[in-house]
């Protein structure tokens, strides 16, 4: 799985190494669905993908990692 939407937000899956850079960025937080962290993935708020590029940056962010895994 690339991304998910839950509610207005998105999550992505960016691998466990991106997410700390990720994390760093505004408008993220680490996706903790059942109250544990889900590592590798973020969730991004809904305004930071109404911008412009917002969207697209973060899709691509996702399948820059999961094009690294093995087929399944």
């Amino acid at each position: 799985m690339l991304v998910g939407v839950r509610g207005d937000d998105m999550i992505a899956r960016v691998g466990p190494d991106a997410a700390e850079v990720c994390l760093a960025l505004p408008g993220t937080r680490v996706f903790d669905m059942t109250g544990k962290v889900m590592r590798g993935w973020v969730v991004v708020d809904g305004a930071v993908l109404d911008e412009d590029s917002g969207l697209a940056d973060w899709i691509g962010r996702a399948r820059e990692f999961v094009e690294t895994l093995p087929p399944k």
